[in-house]
């Protein structure tokens, strides 16, 4: 069998087993967060939290829940690792210092997961089971109640209510990702990968000397990884490492892992906004952008550019021999077009315009289809900027589900898409520009300034991945992206809660012959187009500067 028909089953198989998924997951995540039902175990952690999930909260109350849990659990995560030389299960590391500590701490709790160390060598049991592997599901219900709380306020009319945030948290927590990442982490097992607390020992004799590796529990984190769009690894290879990813198998089982909650809100929004077609238009959407970029990432890849390529098939720089060319390119979009960040190969040996096209996976803003509840909240974004284009082209006030789109929710829809993209802009240009931040490039010229710009793209869209080649743990780089990951995770979520509470206080208007049907194709064509334009002419002169140029010059 030739890769490239290896790599185009593989992609359908996919396909097939998100369509299965679809609609089960999507319906039953709908009534997750609209039953008034608690479950036990749920009533003891509000108990204990002392918090009542029946209270209604309007966008204020719901942001101040959002803030306040977040940067409690940045502290809880900051003093866990800054206390590891103390703590039992360490493996004998020291603590972490306080700028990678910080980093760290920034980066799990905004669901980016961006590494600035050695998994394997920088932390023990502890911080990796009670931090960071907590933080993977916390940070991902997260996202998911947010992007709840706009869908309510799309489907509610004269209340500023959205629901209550500590409820969500819970509900998303308990009934949501622990069920199914416990399968995953089973079939994580069975597939080859490990999961137990044994501490290092040595693997072999290698030129002399003893190879060593510790242990851990890397099943059960590597499922929540995944499923929760986080993509921090345990160990430094990250999914190329055959302990978290041991074969062909699972990494097509990871990579569903990764899309199938994004895709399958979608069919949650249709089914609470009460119109599935709703769903279809936006899951549509989001499923040409994925199939359209990853059908790009296999032609860029499986070109051959001379002997070397067609001896193996392909460019396999960088890439897994169990693998392959196609197996890495489904990952590689799979994980940039969310806010995922885990990588099974190397981004930055990638073709030239490979590399150029996991950039600008991200820089769309990870909406196709996005992380767990942050893929569907940036897209209902977008849906919003181009009812409003589309208003502006045929004179007439704009609507969405019945919501006006007055001044009101444009700014506050404007100010969400500009956000990121001035975090990215800004400190990558200001790291060009000192005389210190590029020595920590591996490379110099396009190649360089890539490594710089995909770093901020990375963690102001709270993706995490890297490009490799830079050398990311210095106090600059660990400060600024860290700041970079809570402002591009925290801010946008401002603007979002704030656009749902005023859509919750509209009274619906009622659909005309005038009203644009955005359940109809139509929109979908709009809407990706819209959002290809407005990331093409944010990002384009930067991407000129490095992925383009060193495309067109190979």
């Amino acid at each position: 069998m030739s890769p490239v028909l290896a790599g185009v089953l593989q992609l359908l198989a996919l396909i097939a087993a998100l369509a299965l998924a679809y609609r089960p997951l999507g319906d039953y995540m709908a009534r997750v967060y609209s039953s008034d039902k608690h479950l036990r175990v749920e009533k003891w952690i509000y108990k204990g939290i002392g918090a009542n999930p029946d209270t209604e909260m309007r966008w204020p109350a719901y942001l101040r829940g959002v803030l306040a849990f977040s940067a409690v659990s940045v502290l809880f995560l900051y003093l866990l690792q800054r206390l590891q030389g103390s703590l039992p299960g360490s493996l004998g590391f020291r603590s972490i210092d306080p700028d990678q500590a910080f980093n760290t701490a920034a980066s799990f709790v905004a669901n980016t997961n961006w590494q600035s160390y050695y998994g394997e060598q920088a932390m023990g049991h502890v911080v990796q089971t009670a931090g960071l592997a907590v933080q993977n599901f916390v940070s991902a219900a997260v996202g998911i109640a947010v992007a709840v709380a706009l869908v309510r306020g799309f489907a509610r009319s004269r209340t500023g209510e959205l629901g209550n945030f500590w409820s969500d948290l819970v509900r998303g927590t308990i009934r949501v990702l622990i069920p199914i990442s416990v399968v995953g982490a089973i079939v994580l097992v069975a597939c080859g990968a490990i999961q137990n607390f044994s501490g290092i020992h040595s693997v072999g004799q290698f030129m002399g000397g003893s190879q060593q590796w510790n242990g851990g529990a890397v099943a059960s984190q590597e499922a929540i990884k995944e499923l929760g769009t986080n993509g921090g690894g345990y160990f430094n290879a990250n999914s190329a490492h055959p302990f978290e990813n041991p074969n062909g198998f699972t990494n097509l089982f990871e990579v569903f892992l990764i899309l199938v909650i994004p895709f399958a809100l979608t069919r949650t929004f249709g089914k609470m906004v009460g119109s599935v077609k709703q769903g279809y238009a936006i899951l549509a959407t989001m499923a040409t952008i994925w199939i359209g970029f990853t059908a790009l990432m296999m032609w860029t890849e499986f070109h051959h550019g001379g002997p070397a390529f067609d001896i193996a098939g392909g460019a396999m720089e960088g890439k897994e021999n169990r693998f392959g060319v196609g197996g890495s390119s489904i990952f590689a979009v799979a994980t940039t077009l969310t806010s995922t960040g885990a990588v099974d190969s190397f981004h930055s040996s990638f073709t030239g315009f490979g590399g150029g096209i996991t950039m600008l996976g991200m820089q769309l803003g990870e909406i196709a289809p996005g992380g767990t509840g942050s893929g569907l909240y940036g897209m209902l974004i977008m849906a919003i900027i181009a009812v409003f284009i589309a208003g502006l082209m045929v004179g007439r006030t704009p609507e969405y589900l019945g919501k006006k789109i007055g001044t009101r929710e444009i700014k506050f829809a404007a100010c969400y898409i500009l956000i990121t993209p001035a975090l990215v802009l800004i400190f990558t240009a200001v790291s060009m520009a000192l005389p210190t931040p590029p020595n920590s490039m591996l490379n110099s010229g396009a190649h360089g300034f890539s490594e710089i710009l995909y770093a901020y793209t990375s963690g102001a869209n709270n993706n995490g991945s890297a490009f490799a080649g830079l050398s990311a743990d210095t106090q600059w780089f660990n400060t600024t992206i860290g700041l970079a990951m809570l402002l591009g995770r925290f801010l946008p979520m401002v603007f979002v809660l704030a656009l749902a509470g005023s859509l919750a206080e509209q009274q619906p208007v009622p659909a005309t012959a005038g009203t644009l049907r955005t359940e109809k194709p139509l929109f979908t064509g709009l809407l990706v187009g819209t959002i290809l334009i407005i990331a093409g002419l944010t990002y384009f002169p930067a991407l000129a500067l490095g992925p383009l140029a060193e495309g067109l010059a190979s």
